[in-house]
């Protein structure tokens, strides 16, 4: 595991940057396809990618039957029902409000993991997820968000979204021992598509096609069309997250994991700055360092129960 953990951090590092990256156009993308007919869309197309995989490079790894019950809670929770809680809670609160509420995921994964005797709870790992978060909200904060009755509907389900999406990264650690995350991968998107159907292919129908087309021909540049948004979010925040994700599960603790959420709003910023949108100030860059810190300290000698 050692030799592995720096690739382990780098992906959890780019998992990071590509959700800090969708926070800021989710809500762009829903004004043209409706939230539960988006994840219809993202489950279908990242299923489809990971079936391809399978087909190439892995063949003949199937999950035996014994496992099948965790492969369902996990198709279920990390993806079928996080995704429409995520997105539609979104398209109900604010990007701020929701990214406040996502940093909740760590402190919910060491409590799962702890629970189940999965991880060891230590004083450290403690410390470094409050140091965090207090970062990240403090972080986030200065941006004026705000927790009122218009957005109490989506500030819930993207709560209730962080504390599910715990529960998969803490039930998916086994399979991943076990099996490829290809193959978890697959079985948990075949799941999730049958999910999510239910809720979405009628609003995926009546999503905004006419419009999408015409955007192609308002925008020089393909990067700023809603086409590449989309397929940013669909190809990037849904397909190599996921696989990332897996990947380093399978080689890091759930709550390594779950701790690099501290690192979105991070991020965040830096992109908010590159682009003009946001000012770097030395609180902003102090505040950087304490959720730098608490990260550290959250993920030291993070090592599984025997």
């Amino acid at each position: 595991m050692k030799s592995k953990l720096p690739l382990v951090h780098l992906s959890l590092f780019a998992v990071a940057l590509i959700y800090a990256i969708v926070f800021s156009i989710a809500r762009e993308v829903m004004q043209y396809i409706p939230p539960f007919g988006f994840i219809v869309l993202r489950v279908g197309t990242s299923l489809f990618l990971f079936v391809l995989l399978y087909i190439l490079f892995i063949k003949n790894e199937f999950i035996e039957r014994k496992d099948l019950t965790r492969v369902l809670l996990c198709g279920v929770f990390g993806v079928g029902a996080n995704m429409l809680l995520f997105f539609k809670g979104l398209a109900n609160t604010t990007p701020i409000n929701g990214a406040i509420l996502m940093t909740n995921t760590p402190i919910f994964v060491v409590i799962i993991a702890a629970f189940y005797k999965l991880e060891r709870l230590t004083a450290a790992k403690l410390a470094g997820i409050v140091i965090a978060s207090i970062g990240a909200t403090l972080l986030l904060a200065g941006k004026n968000f705000n927790f009122s009755s218009n957005t109490l509907m989506g500030d819930l389900m993207v709560t209730i979204n962080a504390i599910i999406y715990s529960f998969y990264l803490v039930h998916a650690k086994p399979l991943l021992y076990k099996y490829k995350p290809v193959t978890v991968s697959v079985y948990t998107f075949a799941i999730g598509l049958l999910f999510t159907l239910p809720f979405g292919f009628q609003e995926l129908t009546h999503s905004k096609w006419d419009l999408l087309q015409a955007d192609l021909s308002n925008h020089t540049y393909i990067w700023q069309t809603i086409w590449f948004k989309i397929a940013f979010i669909i190809i990037g925040a849904s397909f190599f997250t996921y696989l990332l994700n897996a990947w380093a599960l399978k080689h890091g603790s759930s709550s390594l994991v779950g701790s690099y959420i501290y690192l979105q709003p991070v991020l965040a910023a830096i992109i908010a700055q590159i682009a003009g949108k946001d000012q770097l100030t030395t609180h902003k860059v102090l505040l950087m360092i304490l959720i730098l810190i608490g990260v550290y300290l959250a993920t030291k000698k993070n090592k599984e129960l025997a």
